[in-house]
């Protein structure tokens, strides 16, 4: 098979002048490609350097570097902008660098001309052991911190280039948008030189002008006004970009008709996510790869696909599901990893587990061990995780969870009477030392152990997972939250950040800000009542009524909210069309639900609230109509929240105790943990929400919802504890 070089001078001589690569500031054709490629990697073989790192952001000085180090048979090593500065530093010394390329100017580097800028290094001691025939190393972000360097030659990336563009034969693409860090493997391959052999245009731009920060920071906003702006045909999403597109598009406010192929891959894709974006005119498309495979093994295509597949393997590998459901894969696999012993021609253990169907379609099912991907693709062992945990808080115990979201989470159990901010402090500073795709998102603080005898850990004190996944909404209900600040760590540069803009996405400046009033809710006397057994017909009939009284009013709330939204926010008022379709006649499920206590339920309809309930509606209305309609957002985040945390887990406990029908908990169960999508179309409408006085007055209005929720919850009858019986006694 022909080099990628002598391949793409094939597109130069067919089409000189057709713009191959397009940037912010000016745009090269494929002849001025060319030549600015041929120069560096004429220089890059005068300086006599053999391993070079490639460092910086999206620009075409970035591609040009790129090709001109696979011209000049270099070994090129990207290095990705969201390693850590420990994760840096381990892949320079790894690899054996002479030297480092960057995209811009630099410190301490000359210009070498097409706007690249070169640092020659020190000879380091510790070089690797590398493959022959290495042309690109890719370190993985390493699933226990420690990134790792898979080797790949120059004729396994064309192989996977070329396997690509026989796959999409029948797809028109002449336009390209890269949304992905160009050190990624998968957006180097499928996305710049897929492109470039097809004939295609490449655009690509710093990242952070497109909404995008780290690995897995994304302004939405600012994306969809990218991707309007630039109309592309053809893009590479991770899964939460492509839930991103999908919730902007059902919105309105991304268009869709330039797109022809969105590629998804990095982690699980929901077949629902896909059908709602087919539905919207995103044509997404699932694909299945990793790094050790040149990026891509399957893909579905417009004509060959199947809903709950990655698609048919493509032409230059060989797939297999052997007896254990382990994928193996054959043809195209890496030379080694470096460092290690070089690995031989049979099958690869991808460790992921699946199935082929008779008409050779691919269906990955999850993995063999415990590792957790996140939405945005990143791999994070949970017990590397849990480590750095127990050493930087001083936990007793800590279990990292969030399989598909984007961020890890976990559950922590600090029983040294520490406070919350003392533990924020501890934790804050083990965010800034952490890649910032394993940064904690939220830790949930228990006083008491995880036991035995609850299933949650094994003899010799590790977690048993499945159990511990299984009763996360009780766990988490009977714990104290902390949300973190994940938009400007400890000890990031100023260049790292626009003056004057937070870059924390709304939602979780929402939570971060309103986690003290929280607690006056997570911490009511009902809850540890209710796990301790102590809890009657009377508290679960009195707290339905005032569940009643408010969301009877839900509605009338979203239409006066509706009625008052400036134009501005039209995205906004779409989305309470949709609320209110789904919350009309809620209040009478809660009617039905005290008709199953027994209750008369005409005489609740008439009767009156709790002070508490009272006010709070009243203040809603107060707002809406003399201040700033999006305050009702304020009181959608206390309801849903607790709704997702607290219902489902205590509406169980409640039954069990009780010994009430099903019917008696319609509300409960149907606000409960399987509302979580409802809560995460509520988090995208929030992060839609630029206008910081907006932002200001839901975090207001969510304050006060807290305080007079919690104190109706405050004040639910509860039948006195076997202490206080005794103390009556004597």
């Amino acid at each position: 098979m022909a080099a990628l070089p002598d391949q793409l001078l094939g597109r130069v001589q067919q089409h000189p002048d057709h713009i191959a690569l397009r940037g912010p500031a000016a745009e090269l054709s494929y002849q001025d490609l060319w030549r600015a490629a041929g120069a560096v990697a004429e220089q890059l073989r005068n300086l006599g350097v053999k391993r070079i790192g490639l460092c910086g952001v999206n620009t075409p000085a970035w591609v040009v570097a790129d090709l001109a180090c696979l011209m000049a048979e270099v070994v090129c090593v990207p290095v990705p902008v969201f390693f850590s500065k420990s994760q840096t530093e381990h892949l320079i010394q790894r690899a054996g660098l002479d030297a480092l390329l960057f995209s811009a100017e630099a410190e301490q580097a000359e210009a070498i001309g097409q706007g690249v800028w070169l640092r020659l290094m020190p000879v380091s001691p510790g070089a690797a052991w590398m493959p022959e025939h290495t042309a690109k190393i890719t370190f993985t972000s390493g699933s226990t911190g420690t990134p790792k360097g898979v080797c790949l030659s120059a004729q396994q990336m064309a192989a996977t280039a070329c396997a690509l563009q026989q796959r999409l034969e029948g797809v028109t693409l002449q336009q390209h948008l890269c949304i992905l860090p160009l050190a990624t493997l998968l957006e180097n391959i499928a996305g710049v030189y897929l492109p470039l052999l097809m004939g295609a245009t490449v655009t690509v731009a710093p990242l952070q002008t497109l909404g995008m920060t780290g690995s897995s920071g994304l302004e939405l906003g600012q994306l969809v006004a990218g991707l309007n702006q630039h109309q592309p045909h053809s893009v590479i999403l991770v899964p939460e970009l492509a839930m991103a597109l999908v919730n902007a598009a059902e919105q309105g406010s991304l268009a869709t008709d330039s797109f022809r192929f969105l590629a998804v891959g990095g982690g699980r894709v929901s077949p629902d996510l896909l059908a709602r974006g087919r539905a919207m005119n995103l044509p997404l498309y699932e694909g299945y790869g990793l790094s050790e495979c040149g990026s891509v093994v399957a893909l579905n295509i417009p004509g060959a696909e199947r809903e709950g597949t990655v698609g048919r393997p493509l032409s230059h590998v060989q797939v297999q599901v052997d007896d254990n459901q382990r994928i193996l894969v054959r043809g195209n696999t890496h030379l080694g990893y470096l460092g290690d012993e070089p690995e031989d021609d049979g099958w690869l253990d991808t460790g992921d587990l699946g199935a082929i169907s008779p008409e050779g379609f691919l269906a990955v099912n999850g993995r063999a061990k415990n590792l957790i991907i996140t939405s945005f693709g990143r791999n994070i062992s949970p017990e590397w995780l849990e480590s750095e945990l127990v050493q930087a808080v001083g936990a007793a115990q800590a279990v990292v969870f969030g399989d598909g979201e984007p961020q890890p989470s976990a559950l922590l159990v600090v029983r040294d009477g520490r406070g919350p901010d003392k533990l924020r402090a501890a934790l804050t500073a083990l965010n800034a030392g952490l890649p910032d795709y394993a940064r904690l998102q939220a830790v949930y603080i228990r006083r008491q152990p995880l036991t035995q005898a609850e299933g949650h850990i094994t003899a010799n004190g590790r977690p048993v997972r499945h159990q511990i996944q299984a009763d996360l909404p009780m766990l988490m209900a009977e714990a104290f939250p902390l949300f973190m600040n994940l938009s400007v760590p400890a000890g990031t540069s100023p260049q790292q950040t626009t003056p004057g803009v937070s870059n924390m996405a709304f939602f979780d400046r929402l939570q971060s800000e309103t986690e003290q009033a929280r607690a006056h809710v997570t911490g009511a006397p009902v809850i540890q009542a209710i796990q301790e057994g102590r809890f009657d017909l009377e508290g679960y009939t009195w707290f339905l009524t005032q569940a009643y009284h408010h969301v009877k009013h839900t509605v009338p709330l979203m239409m006066a909210c509706g009625g008052r939204l400036p134009e501005r926010l039209e995205i906004v008022r779409k989305a309470l069309v949709e609320y209110i379709e789904e919350e009309y006649g809620h209040h009478e499920w809660i009617l039905n639900d005290l008709e199953a206590c027994g209750e008369d339920k005409e005489a609740i309809r008439h009767g009156q609230p709790d002070t508490s309930i009272e006010l709070m509606v009243a203040y809603l209305y107060d707002r809406i109509q003399r201040g700033n309609p999006a305050a009702f957002f304020g009181m959608v985040q206390v309801l849903e929240g607790t709704s997702i945390e607290l219902a489902t887990p205590l509406g169980e406990a409640i039954q069990k105790q009780l010994g009430l029908p099903d019917q008696a908990f319609s509300y409960l169960y149907s606000h409960g943990a399987l509302d979580q999508e409802h809560f995460e179309f509520f988090r995208n409408l929030m992060d839609s929400i630029t206008d910081p006085d907006d932002q200001q007055v839901i975090i207001e209005s969510a304050r006060m919802v807290y305080r007079l929720y919690g104190d109706m919850l405050h004040s639910i009858p509860l039948p006195a504890s076997n202490k206080e019986q005794r103390h009556e006694a004597a």
